[in-house]
């Protein structure tokens, strides 16, 4: 029998806010153990939480950018378990009554578009973290991370394949950093993602057993769980054996999932709204005013690049998938308006140095190897035929090395094209003197020796005749027979 996988994603974004969740301590990263943590979210007798406000605006603002129904009255609850990391011993969250639910991502995988429905988007506040050194029987505890404000982010079973969750992953992320709300970085934990994967008959309805797969920090970690989840799950099944509903850990050094615990259920967190908060209220007037301060999303970005610029939906997709890159290319674009040319530059060279210098593992470029303006005056002095396309994959380089301006560059080397008429005629003549031979060959039909004569006269003219004009000088030649 063959077994079709079925996936669904629980996310836990970090939001970009100063202070934590319900109480005024930063939520800087890196700072000593415990630097940030005060008497409420080390959860001392009797304090009291106050809701911050910024991150009910960054809920509404995922919730409108996922197409999610806003509840106008949502409930915070306590979700309460014993953990080390949590002194409360119950984390504030939402069950019953979220903030958003019913909403959907459209995931683009292979020119092929996939709908994934959302459950819902919830706000909580994170634990801290257990830290589990060589201090003999002990773990310390460090509560900067607890109280720091999250949104989980629960989508429907809908996905079929780990590249349809990676795919959705990528697009989720990417929407959290255009609306500003998630730096995305999963290496730090602010971007954390939980996989419940199940197995089924081919073409049944039924759901199998639903396995949990937690320590995904990265896209490939994602993916290749899911991938050995989906073997274990079918190879288990198809031996006659029978799957229970638990908790597993992705092993990253062995690329396989252990049992960390049976799966909880939601009675066994004993859920019940929160008594030191009143339920959340939100109007239609505040949704409306969260609404027109929403940026222009990757999707939408990616259809205008399209339209406006006439670029293919590869390289929009490319340039849109981070809000950086997207915003350089259009930076670019407003000195010198050559979107194809520009697309082509960024996407070819630019991204080949980017991932050279490993610039793009960093969630933002701010520093660019060039910059806007210079890719933008490169590309002009292209256009106005001052420098031929293969002199200026030199003065690319040599920006690189010297951050000097394109015009700069080609001055100082004297690289500026030769368009004179007289000049690479003169060229010719020469190059047509001294390669007789070549010349009775392609007159006599062989059009391979037409590139070998054209290499000669830009050697000739150190790489610097102007490309339209040589050929069309140089065809005239041969046709006349002179």
């Amino acid at each position: 029998m063959r077994y079709e996988p079925v996936i669904g994603l629980e996310v836990h974004a970090q939001l970009l806010t100063e202070s934590k969740l319900f109480c005024g301590c930063s939520t800087q990263f890196g700072r000593e153990p415990n630097a940030n943590a005060c008497p409420v979210c080390a959860g001392f007798p009797g304090v009291l939480p106050v809701l911050n406000k910024k991150v009910v605006e960054f809920a509404i603002k995922a919730g409108l950018a996922t197409h999610c129904q806003i509840a106008h009255w949502s409930i915070l609850a306590r979700k309460n378990y014993f953990y080390p990391d949590l002194p409360k011993g119950y984390q504030i969250s939402q069950y019953e009554l979220p903030i958003c639910a019913d909403g959907y991502v459209d995931v683009d995988l292979d020119g092929v578009s996939k709908r994934v429905r959302l459950t819902r988007i919830h706000m909580e506040e994170d634990a801290g973290k257990n830290i589990h050194e060589a201090h003999g029987d002990s773990s310390l505890v460090d509560l900067n991370r607890a109280g720091v404000p999250l949104l989980e982010i629960v989508s429907e079973p809908d996905m079929g394949s780990s590249a349809q969750a990676g795919a959705y992953l990528r697009t989720l992320r990417a929407m959290l950093q255009y609306l500003g709300i998630c730096d995305g970085n999963m290496e730090e934990g602010s971007f954390r993602c939980d996989a419940n994967v199940s197995v089924r008959p081919q073409g049944t309805s039924a759901l199998g057993t639903k396995i949990e797969i937690k320590n995904l920090n990265s896209f490939k970690a994602v993916e290749r769980a899911i991938e050995f989840e989906i073997e274990r799950q079918s190879d288990t099944l198809t031996d006659g054996g029978k799957l229970h509903q638990e908790t597993r850990l992705w092993d990253e050094h062995r690329e396989e999932t252990r049992s960390m615990r049976s799966k909880e259920s939601a009675h066994d967190y004993r859920y019940f709204p929160d008594p030191d908060l009143l339920p959340l209220v939100i109007d239609e007037q505040w949704i409306d005013a969260v609404r027109a301060s929403l940026p222009e999303l990757p999707a939408a970005r990616k259809s205008r690049f399209i339209s406006a610029y006439g670029l293919s939906a590869y390289d929009a997709d490319l340039l849109t998938s981070r809000k950086d890159v997207a915003d350089y290319f259009e930076s670019a674009l407003k000195i010198h308006a050559n979107p194809k040319a520009l697309s082509n530059w960024i996407v070819g060279d630019l991204f080949r140095v980017l991932k050279d210098k490993k610039l793009d593992e960093q969630l933002s470029i701010v520093t660019w190897p060039v910059s806007a303006t210079h890719l933008a005056e490169l590309v002009q002095l292209i256009d106005q035929e001052k420098i031929s396309g293969k002199i200026a994959k030199t003065v690319f380089e040599t920006i690189l090395d010297s951050g000097k301006s394109p015009q700069a560059i080609v001055s100082e080397k004297g690289l500026e094209q030769v368009s004179d008429s007289s000049s690479i005629e003169a060229a010719i003549d020469q190059v047509l003197a001294a390669n007789g031979k070549q010349v009775e060959q392609y007159k006599s039909g062989n059009e391979k020796v037409y590139g070998f004569l054209v290499g000669q006269i830009m050697k000739a003219t150190r790489g610097k005749a102007n490309p339209h004009k040589l050929n069309e000088i140089l065809r005239g030649k041969l046709k006349s027979g002179e």
